[in-house]
């Protein structure tokens, strides 16, 4: 007995438009879209002292720094980096980062508008906690 095979329906224009407008609209209403782009860039704390970059790195986001004025005075070094954890929640970032060269773990927030980006960091259950302000850097700025 022979197998009666089924000859597919052509799409049609109609299911077609509907396929698109649906995965657009559900693409334009990723919030990771919209705010990835806000916090990933170069940036210039704000006492002037250090230039990090903010990108994907692996399965997390990292601030690695670029520059440091005075590496003894700060303790901090080119290359240390700060691992985040973190996803959109509205107009910020929140969750966890973890500081591998000083072992330590705390809650975050990161917000940034155009060029001015916010870091909040905090420990010991948010009663110790650190804001920061920085400004976004041009590229040519950057790599100096």
């Amino acid at each position: 007995m022979a197998a009666h095979r089924k000859t597919p329906r052509p799409i049609s224009k109609h299911r077609t438009r509907l396929v698109a407008v649906t995965l657009l609209a559900v693409a334009g209403a990723t919030p990771v879209a919209a705010a990835s782009d806000a916090i990933f860039g170069t940036w210039l704390r704000d006492d002037g002292n250090a230039r990090v970059r903010v990108a994907p790195c692996g399965g997390a986001i990292c601030a690695i720094n670029l520059w440091i004025r005075d590496p003894q005075k700060q303790g901090e070094k080119v290359g240390d980096r700060l691992e985040f954890t973190i996803k959109p929640d509205g107009d910020a970032w929140r969750g966890r980062a973890y500081d591998p060269q000083r072992k330590l773990t705390f809650s975050t927030t990161l917000s940034a508008d155009g060029n001015a980006m916010t870091t909040k960091g905090c420990m010991v259950a948010g009663m110790i906690c650190r804001t920061t302000t920085w400004q976004r850097l041009p590229s040519a700025t950057a790599a100096q």
